[in-house]
C-alpha cells in the first residue's frame, strides 16, 4: 500500500522501534504521534519526522487522515485504547499482549467486524523471514513429523517498582509480556490447541509473575517453553521432528539466521537474512498488505490465533490463582 498514513499511540521504547520501522518503509508515513502530554508528543514526533502531534490519545483517534494506528501503550491499557480507535472508525495494530483476557478481546473483535476494520495483534515474530524460513521448511516435510518444540525468551530485568514489567496495575509479569512468544511460536508448529498445559510460575516481590513455565501437550509431541525476568539465556529455539530438525540461535532476537539438521545432527541448509532495519518493517510492510488487499484481518497472524493463545495464557494464569487488577 504506498502512501499508508500511520499514527502511533504512546511514545515508550516500542514505539521509537516502530517508528524507525515507518520511516524505513517504502509507502509508510509516520503522520501522527500521540502521547499523555503534548510536550512528550512533540519530542518524538520531531525526532521521528511526524507531520502531526498530540497531546491526547483521543484526538489521534479522530483524525480523519490516519489510515492505521499503531497502539504501544502499557498492556493495561491496551483494550480501552484499541476500542476508542475502532469506535472512531480506525485500523488497528495493537502491540502484544493484545488485551489482558480474552472477553475483552472478544469485544473489540467484535467491534472491528461490525465497523469492518483491519485489526491484529503485534506479532513482529511471524513475519521475520527466518520464521518463513522455518515454517516453509516444516510445510514442505523437510523434517518429517514435528514431535517436539523448545522456546525459552528470558533476561535479566533490574527490579524497578515502576517499571511496567513490574506494575500489576498496568498488566506486567512475564507471561504476558514475553510469554506469549514461545507460546505462539509453540502453537505455530503444533498447533493452537494442545491436549494438556502444565505451568508453573514465580510470583516476584510486586506480586506479578517474574519467571513462568509452561509445558504444551499435544495427541504427537509437546512444547517445553519458558519465560523470564530473573535469568539470562542465550534463548535459542528448536524444532524437532522425525526426520531432522530446526534451531533458531538465538530466535527471538535473530537477525535472519536459521539452521535445518538432517537426523544425523549434520546441518543441511542455513538462511540468513539479516534485518535492513530493525525487523519490525517486515510488520510494517505486511499491514500495508493487508490494507491494499482489503483483509480485514492479517492472514499470517489471524484473531483466532490470538484468541486462542490468550486462552492458553488464561488457563495458566487460572491454575497460578492469579489475575489482574478489575478481572
Amino acid at each position: 500500500m504506498s502512501n499508508c498514513n500511520w499514527g502511533i499511540m504512546a511514545t515508550g521504547k516500542i514505539a521509537e522501534t516502530f517508528a524507525k520501522a515507518i520511516n524505513y518503509t517504502d509507502g509508510a508515513k509516520l503522520y501522527a504521534a500521540a502521547s499523555r502530554t503534548e510536550e512528550k508528543a512533540k519530542a518524538f514526533g520531531e525526532k521521528y519526522k511526524a507531520e502531526k502531534y498530540y497531546g491526547s490519545y483521543r484526538q489521534l483517534a479522530e483524525d480523519e487522515n490516519v489510515d492505521v494506528i499503531y497502539i504501544a501503550s502499557p498492556m493495561a491499557q491496551h483494550y480501552e485504547n484499541a476500542k476508542m480507535c475502532l469506535l472512531a472508525g480506525k485500523n488497528v495494530l495493537c502491540e502484544k499482549t493484545i488485551t489482558l483476557n480474552s472477553a475483552q478481546l472478544d469485544e473489540l473483535i467484535a467491534i472491528a467486524k461490525e465497523k469492518d476494520l483491519f485489526f491484529m495483534e503485534a506479532m513482529w515474530m511471524k513475519m521475520l523471514p527466518a520464521f518463513r524460513k522455518a515454517k516453509e521448511w516444516v510445510s514442505s516435510g523437510k523434517i518429517g513429523e514435528v514431535r517436539a518444540v523448545k522456546a525459552d525468551l528470558t533476561s535479566m530485568c533490574r527490579y524497578d517498582e515502576n517499571d511496567r514489567l513490574f506494575r500489576k496495575d498496568l498488566g506486567g509479569g512475564a507471561l504476558l509480556d514475553i510469554g506469549v512468544y514461545p507460546i505462539t511460536f509453540a502453537c505455530e508448529f503444533l498447533g493452537y490447541q494442545p491436549k494438556e498445559i502444565i505451568s508453573n510460575c514465580v510470583i516476584g516481590k510486586s506480586d506479578v509473575d517474574f519467571d513462568a513455565s509452561m509445558l504444551l501437550r499435544y495427541e504427537n509431541g509437546y512444547a517445553d517453553l519458558c519465560a523470564a525476568f530473573n535469568m539470562d539465556n542465550c534463548n535459542p529455539a528448536y524444532i524437532i521432528g522425525t526426520k531432522g530438525s530446526i534451531r533458531f540461535p538465538e530466535w527471538f532476537f535473530c537477525t535472519g539466521r536459521v539452521l535445518l539438521y538432517d537426523d544425523d545432527g549434520n546441518i543441511v541448509e542455513e538462511s540468513n537474512d539479516p534485518h535492513p532495519c530493525n525487523g519490525y518493517e517486515f510488520e510494517v510492510a505486511h499491514v500495508m498488505s493487508c490494507l491494499e488487499k482489503g483483509l480485514k484481518e492479517s492472514d499470517l497472524n489471524p484473531l483466532w490465533h490470538t484468541k486462542a493463545t490468550m486462552k492458553i495464557m488464561e488457563k495458566c494464569r487460572a491454575d497460578w490463582g492469579f489475575s489482574y487488577n478489575g478481572e
